[in-house]
C-alpha cells in the first residue's frame, strides 16, 4: 500500500518525521508537505500562482503551497502510482472542537476523502516534542488496523493524543467534537513607522467540553478519535426553513 503523508507545520517539522518513521516499514510512504508553516490554512487552495514541488535530500517533497495543495497534487498527477491513503500530522498542538474548521492538519486529511480508505489526522496536545513517540505509537496502531474499519466513503478520523508518555495513556475513546468559547480579541500592534496591525489571538477555552467530547477525553488522559464528515448540511433546519420560505411567496 502507498500512503501519502502531509501536514501543516511544514516539511521540516519534527511531527512529520515522527509520523513517517512510524509508518515507513508498514507501507510505501511518500511525503508532500508545505515548504513553510501553514497552520490555520484550512482547506484553502493556491490559485494565484503555480505550485513548484521540490524534492529534498531526505526524499520528502516540499511544496510552495497549503496542506490541501499538497494532498491535491499528491493524488492528482504528481506520482505515477496514486496513493491509496492520506495520513496527516503529527501536528504539534491540539485540533479539538472548532479547531477543525481552521486546521490545515485536518484539511490535508479531508482532501484524501475521495479514496477508498479512511484518512487520518493526528495531533499531539503540545508544542513540545518529548511525547511525539506516544503520538507516533498510536498513529502506527490505528493506521495498521484500518482494514478492520467499516466506514462510509469520505470518512476522516481526527485523532488527538494527550501530551503524556505512553505508559500514562489511559486508553482510547470515541468522541464528538466539543465547542470552544469565542476566541480572545485580536492583539493590536503598531510598527516602528506607526502602521497599525493585528495579531490573531489565542483560541477560546472549551465551552462545550463535557463527557463524550474530544476535550474531555484528552483531559482525562485518553486518546480521542472523532469521525468527521464533509457534509455540513443542517438537516434539522429544513422544516423551519420550509415554513419561512412559504411565508415569503
Amino acid at each position: 500500500m502507498r500512503i501519502l503523508i502531509s501536514n501543516d507545520d511544514g516539511v521540516m517539522a519534527p511531527g512529520i518525521a515522527a509520523l513517517h518513521g512510524a509508518l515507513a516499514d508498514y507501507a510505501d510512504c511518500v511525503i508532500v508537505a508545505p515548504a513553510e508553516d501553514k497552520s490555520g490554512a484550512s482547506s484553502s487552495l493556491t490559485l494565484d500562482r503555480p505550485l513548484h514541488p521540490t524534492r529534498l535530500p531526505n526524499g520528502y517533497i516540499s511544496l510552495n503551497g497549503t496542506p490541501t495543495d499538497c494532498v491535491h497534487l499528491g493524488l492528482n498527477g504528481l506520482f505515477e502510482q496514486v496513493p491509496e491513503m492520506v495520513v496527516s500530522g503529527i501536528n504539534l498542538g491540539a485540533n479539538l472542537g472548532d479547531d477543525v474548521l481552521y486546521s490545515g492538519t485536518v484539511a490535508a486529511a479531508l482532501e484524501g476523502r475521495f479514496l477508498n480508505r479512511p484518512a487520518f489526522a493526528f495531533s499531539l496536545l503540545s508544542r513540545q516534542t518529548e511525547n511525539l513517540p506516544t503520538a507516533a505509537y498510536f498513529a502506527r496502531k490505528l493506521v495498521e488496523a484500518h482494514g478492520q474499519l467499516d466506514l462510509p466513503p469520505r470518512s476522516v478520523l481526527n485523532v488527538n493524543v494527550p501530551n503524556l508518555p505512553l505508559e500514562r495513556i489511559r486508553g482510547i475513546q470515541l468522541t464528538r467534537l466539543g465547542h470552544r468559547a469565542r476566541a480572545a480579541a485580536p492583539v493590536k500592534v503598531v510598527n516602528p513607522r506607526g502602521k497599525e496591525g493585528y495579531w490573531i489571538s489565542i483560541s477560546g477555552d472549551a465551552e462545550d467540553g463535557g463527557p463524550g467530547t474530544d476535550f474531555h477525553a484528552v483531559m482525562q488522559g485518553y486518546v480521542s478519535i472523532t469521525p468527521l464528515q464533509l457534509d455540513r448540511t443542517f438537516s434539522d433546519a429544513f422544516a423551519s426553513l420550509e415554513g419561512w420560505l412559504e411565508g415569503l411567496l
